[in-house]
């Protein structure tokens, strides 16, 4: 039987995080298994048939105000700084989001200004001293009318429960201003890998020399009984591990469907995009009320890939249950009462860490999940 220092299950960014330092740092091998035939977990991208660089799972907007986890990954690519900007369609138009000055006045139909918007805010706020929901949180900050109008649809949509239901974080994490700051995101450093994320990944591989093996397409159960290793780094899912014992958490799950276009199709969208060969104007869009889907995006707008085609991708949330992808866990006060029940178990064994997203049960951004591997990695250190 071969044996490893490390069995980690999952090639996304925590299971190759650990992988890269216990090798590097360390000298430890480790068996890497990921039961899809390609390694970075859903932050995969790749070239498509149109020739467009797309993310299969999603979008994947690297951000972080860490410089020691930028430094870390800088180690395996290089950058393409971008700043993150999306839109929201309804009553027929693009509107500026997260909500700011630009999206008052549009909502006014005249200009404004920042005081104007402020003592408007103030006037249409619901007075709520500590949110507890994420309806509140939104409401508490902007009033019932922009609440319904960009969030309340979406997020009905995105996790087929009220918002009422949801933690005060999921709505929190949009931020809303009264400059005219059309960015997404908060954070200082916002950017992608500069040749893909795919190809960070195969680097972060490439460093860890004869001491790692990745094994795809294999269920690690697939290959206990061929194996010994130290310590289990699992970064799936934790009900999962646990074979659904008490149930299944519940998730979010997603379907996605692309659709190319050639530049001699994308002539009649100029006056949409407002650039040549883009379909629409923003890399994302987002569709908070009648259609099904929750956005679109084009991503070319954010890895500024120079193609003449484009690719854009529809949206589906979708119900989950045990076989398909588990994308989101649920923020919400029954999904945290079911899963401290695992965690007590995880909590129990002695050789097994649980990290990531699906590991932790936690809505957690990349470089969150990046942080937590590393500082897995400096508590087995000391022991193992």
């Amino acid at each position: 039987m071969k044996h490893y220092n490390y069995l980690i299950v999952g090639s996304g960014f925590s299971g190759l995080t650990f992988a890269e330092r216990v090798a590097t740092q360390c000298g430890k091998a480790s068996l890497v298994v990921d039961r899809r035939d390609h390694l970075g977990g859903n932050a995969y991208d790749y070239y498509d048939d149109a020739g467009v660089l797309i993310h299969r799972y999603g979008p994947h907007y690297f951000r972080t105000n860490s410089p020691l986890i930028r430094d870390y990954l800088s180690q395996f690519t290089e950058w393409h700084q971008v700043n993150y900007e999306i839109l929201s369609y309804d009553d027929g138009r693009y509107w500026n989001f997260p909500i700011n000055l630009n999206t008052f006045e549009q909502f006014l139909g005249r200009s404004s200004t920042s005081e104007e918007m402020e003592q408007w805010l103030a006037e249409h706020r619901v007075p709520i001293e500590s949110p507890k929901n994420s309806e509140e949180v939104i409401v508490s900050q902007v009033g019932w009318g922009l609440y319904e109008k960009f969030f309340k649809g979406y997020t009905l949509k995105q996790w087929k429960r009220d918002p009422k239901e949801l933690d005060a974080s999921v709505c929190g994490r949009i931020s809303i201003r009264t400059n005219r700051d059309n960015r997404y995101l908060r954070e200082e450093f916002q950017a992608l890998p500069k040749e893909g994320y795919t190809r960070m990944f195969e680097r972060m591989v490439e460093a860890c020399g004869d001491k790692i093996t990745l094994k795809l397409e294999t269920d690690y159960r697939e290959i206990l009984s061929e194996v010994t290793f130290d310590h289990m780094i699992y970064t799936g899912a934790i009900d999962d591990y646990f074979d659904y014992c008490y149930g299944p958490l519940p998730y979010r799950s997603l379907r996605f469907e692309p659709e190319s276009f050639t530049s001699e199709q994308l002539l009649s969208r100029e006056k949409i995009s407002g650039k040549k060969n883009f379909w629409q104007p923003a890399m994302q869009v987002n569709y908070p009320n009648e259609e099904n889907f929750t956005r679109i995006v084009e991503i070319k707008h954010a890895t500024g890939q120079e193609c003449n085609n484009t690719t854009i991708v529809r949206e589906y949330p979708d119900d989950y249950e045990p076989g398909k992808e588990a994308y989101y866990p649920i923020p919400a006060a029954d999904a945290t009462t079911l899963y401290q029940r695992y965690k007590k178990l995880a909590d129990a064994g002695e050789n097994v860490s649980f990290i990531g997203r699906l590991g932790t049960y936690r809505y957690y951004n990349m470089d969150q999940v990046v942080g937590m591997a590393l500082t897995e990695f400096k508590k087995l250190e000391q022991i193992l």
